[in-house]
């Protein structure tokens, strides 16, 4: 296969993958969503990252249909990412990308509530265990040798159930064996330590050579001790190079010249013999020793490869497991066939949780054909019929957070990965179309919008619309008619969806297959703060409740004449009301 032929990857970035890992190793860099290696080739990491969803899970990421669709799906992953055990495993995640086989989500699923149960079980000190492996692992850079010594912590750790199965059946002494070839290896040479014989010849070769770069100060050196005649010069050298290099002394006399004209010639003669002797016999040694740790290694080159990617895996597992516990993540239900579905009990919002916001509020919610029967305390009934709902309320009542929430759910089901829900039931869609609120009110943003959700619903394939505030980018009167036609029109097409909007009323007579949700404001706390019950009613019309605001404005205003231009504006929306909620607001406060 050519490199141009994967997606993203140009002339320019083909002679530079090329140049730095050539051809093959590119390919299976690629085939194998190896960020890392890209990356050290010199592409950008988040280059890299894009090339490597498209090459493994192209079709995938055809399902996000919208931009705001892959915002989320990247926020998902970074959300993913922060639970990483590894450098690696967060590259891996980064790739993931939705899976377009229900077999292949089952699959994934599998193997991540796997690791979660079996994480969940471990005791603290094996969890520190793990975590220090793999810690280990990341500061040696992955390495073969790294992965090695991970899977002998793992095994030392005693954890063997789950994604740790793995590595159970390994041959430990073989890897231990392996561990220390590695060890001894680096890049062809023998490391220092790893052979006695060699490190002594190492020495005495480094000896020789600082005498030999300093032969005129050792000249002088000797001839102060008093020797002056040859014979003595001679054994004050031959004593000195015993002494100082651990040079053996048949060594050193054979080195020594016969014929050298004076004390000069006799010490370079023989320290150059000596340097040229000594390297040989280092090579000599150290291509025996590299010989038998390459045979060594030989011999467990099965049991290192499957440590290799058995550490990679669990890593991947574990950091998923870990994110699958942060949020207390449960198996979707797929729902499939003639039915189609999207519901939740008590579903929360990600990107809020990860704030640590204690305001999050559970939500339960459905569309489609579900199976929800049991509701918690305080929700009424979830309808298990219609596939598209006109969803209302007040202002930040948790109407956007809802669709996120939703977004989030079918993004992480169709990944194969639990979601944060009591109870979720999704139907995997070709199209996930997530429109955010964008005020931004001119002709161009309107097409490009249509352009964007249009489509997917006229594709014939199962299409999920979540849809923001539509009329925020068009005049009111047109907005509500093109909104009533997408809710038409996904109807039609069998669609799922939720479109959330102010214009209820202009949209009626809505379609029977479509239903009116509504999100209350409930008042004003004893601060002025806005009480909203974010749990949707169903069949029910949300009010955005200005006269809450109202209220709020009037109660903080800071002087006279600000404050009698919010009563104006409380006579506007019924002064009554603003004075009794005010009212409500103080006495909640007394009590």
């Amino acid at each position: 296969m050519r490199l141009e032929e994967y997606w993203g990857v140009g002339p320019k970035t083909r002679e530079t993958l090329i140049e730095e890992l050539g051809h093959e190793r590119a390919i299976q860099a690629i085939e194998s969503g190896d960020v890392r290696a890209l990356a050290d080739a010199g592409l950008a990491r988040g280059r890299a990252t894009r090339i490597l969803r498209q090459a493994i899970g192209g079709a995938g990421m055809d399902i996000l249909a919208t931009g705001d669709a892959r915002s989320a799906y990247k926020e998902l992953l970074d959300l993913a990412v922060d639970h990483a055990v590894t450098q690696r495993a967060a590259d891996r995640i980064r790739v993931l990308t939705p899976l377009n086989s229900r077999a292949a989500m089952d699959d994934r699923l599998d193997d991540v509530l796997a690791a979660r149960d079996a994480w969940a079980d471990l005791a603290n000190d094996d969890r520190e265990a793990v975590l220090a492996a793999y810690e280990r692992y990341d500061e040696r850079a992955g390495s073969e040798h790294a992965a090695v010594e991970a899977a002998l912590a793992l095994l030392a750790a005693g954890v063997d159930s789950g994604p740790f199965a793995a590595i159970a059946d390994l041959e430990r002494d073989r890897l231990a064996a392996a561990a220390e070839a590695l060890a001894a290896l680096d890049g062809g040479r023998v490391r220092e330590g790893a052979d006695e014989e060699l490190d002594r010849l190492r020495d005495a070769l480094g000896a020789v050579e600082d005498m030999d770069a300093d032969a005129l100060a050792l000249i002088e050196d000797l001839r102060s001790e008093g020797v002056h005649d040859v014979e003595g010069f001679r054994q004050s050298f031959e004593d000195r190079l015993l002494s100082e290099t651990d040079v053996t002394i048949d060594r050193v006399r054979d080195a020594m010249p016969t014929d050298a004209a004076d004390a000069t010639d006799f010490v370079g003669d023989t320290l150059r013999t000596l340097r040229t002797d000594l390297t040989a016999a280092v090579d000599e040694r150290e291509e025996t020793v590299a010989s038998d740790l390459r045979e060594t290694l030989g011999d467990a080159r099965d049991a290192v490869d499957q440590a290799v990617e058995a550490v990679d895996d669990i890593a991947l597992h574990l950091s998923l497991a870990r994110f699958a516990l942060e949020y207390d993540c449960t198996r979707p239900v797929f729902v499939t066939g003639e039915d189609a579905a999207v519901s939740v009990v008590n579903a929360r919002n990600l990107t809020l949780a990860a704030r640590d916001d204690e305001s999050v509020q559970p939500v339960t919610y459905g569309l489609g054909e579900h199976g929800i029967t049991s509701v918690p305390d305080g929700v009424n009934a979830v309808p298990g019929e219609q596939r598209v709902a006109v969803l209302t309320g007040a202002n930040s009542g948790g109407k956007t957070t809802l669709l996120e929430t939703l977004c989030q759910i079918v993004l992480l089901a169709t990944m194969g990965l639990p979601v944060p829900a009591d109870r979720a039931e999704v139907t995997p869609v070709d199209s996930l179309v997530f429109h955010r609120r964008h005020a931004s009110f001119n002709a161009g943003v309107l097409e490009s919008t249509l352009r964007s959700i249009v489509p997917p619903l006229s594709s014939g394939g199962r299409t999920l619309m979540l849809v923001d505030e539509f009329e925020a980018i068009t005049e009111p009167g047109s907005a509500a008619d093109l909104l009533h036609g997408l809710v038409t029109l996904s109807v039609d097409r069998e669609a799922l969806g939720v479109f959330v909007t102010h214009l209820a009323d202009d949209l009626e007579p809505l379609p029977p297959q479509a239903r009116v949700d509504g999100i209350f404001a409930e008042g004003l706390n004893p601060d002025l703060e806005l009480l909203v019950d974010y749990q949707p009613r169903f069949g029910t019309v949300g009010r955005s409740t200005p006269e809450f605001i109202v209220s709020r404005l009037v109660a903080n205003a800071s002087d006279r004449g600000e404050r009698s231009g919010f009563e104006t504006l409380a006579e506007a929306v019924g002064n009554e009301v603003v004075q009794r909620t005010l009212a409500d607001a103080r006495w909640t406060a007394d009590e």
